[in-house]
């Protein structure tokens, strides 16, 4: 069992090293030429956690293949602080998206429309920030979600579906009548809607919310993916404890916890049946 683990973790860990590789390779692909603001924020994330499981992948990879005990003493402390890291992720998710968000219906409409009070507060706080909202919004035009949305016609509008941002960057929000002699009363994303493309509804609330609703809905299955990550590293974890634990033995020739050399004791006669 000693040896299986050991050869377990020694192939896991040469193939997550090989996979480190093109997660670096697209976070400095990203970093060549001219980047735009999207690329910028996700290259830093994307060059960290490839440099991470390189550096941990490393470690694991050398520590059960060469038998070094130091090595697989720092992966079993890193896979651990992961294990920690992604359960309380996994519950900070469901805590700030179980109850927050699902939009709601529009009259003779397809699409919902989102509003921003209807999100928990840490999720408004990320959006509200104008500097973080102005990287966001570079990444909204960057995708290009509008210009799917404008050919349509009224009937279009009727009868077809909108993306949480489509249905709130990509149009005023359905309760604006532009035709009264005034917009008192009305919603304030009915000033802010503009029919030039750079700008449409980009500043609205409601396209902060459609934003908040793909994250949610994203996040639902990044927590899912999670769980089973958290279950691959608990069936990681002990193949790893019992590698370390082989580490152990074969540098004593003896099962861990064992010593090398057991002091002989002679009898108390020794002397005497000589002498």
């Amino acid at each position: 069992m000693y040896r299986f683990s050991t050869t377990v973790i020694g192939l896991l860990n040469l193939l997550t090293l090989l996979a480190s590789i093109p997660v670096m390779g697209a976070g400095l692909w990203m970093a060549r030429g001219t980047s735009t603001a999207c690329q910028e924020f996700l290259r830093t994330p994307l060059l960290f956690i490839g440099f991470i499981v390189l550096l941990v992948s490393l470690a694991g990879f050398i520590g059960a293949c060469f038998r070094i005990v130091m090595a697989m003493w720092i992966y079993l402390v890193v896979v651990f602080i992961l294990m920690v890291t992604i359960l309380s992720f996994i519950v900070f998710g469901f805590t700030v998206t179980s109850k927050s968000g699902g939009g709601f219906e529009v009259p003779g409409r397809v699409y919902k429309e989102y509003r921003l009070d209807h999100y928990a507060p840490w999720m408004r706080n990320r959006v509200m920030n104008p500097r973080d909202w102005e990287t966001i919004r570079s990444c909204i035009l960057s995708s290009k979600s509008c210009s799917k949305v404008t050919s349509w016609t009224p009937l279009d509008y009727l009868q077809r579906d909108l993306s949480p941002i489509q249905s709130g960057c990509c149009k005023p929000p359905s309760s604006c009548n532009y035709a009264m002699a005034t917009t008192s009363g009305q919603d304030q994303d009915c000033f802010r809607w503009n029919n030039a493309q750079p700008l449409l509804c980009y500043e609205c609330d409601s396209c902060k919310a459609g934003l908040l609703e793909e994250v949610k809905r994203s996040w639902n299955k990044i927590v899912v993916l999670n769980i089973v990550v958290l279950l691959f590293l608990i069936a990681l974890f002990s193949a790893a404890w019992c590698a370390y634990q082989n580490v152990q033995r074969t540098e004593t020739d003896h099962p861990y916890g064992e010593n090398r050399i057991t002091k002989a004791r002679p009898r108390w006669d020794y002397y005497w049946y000589f002498n």
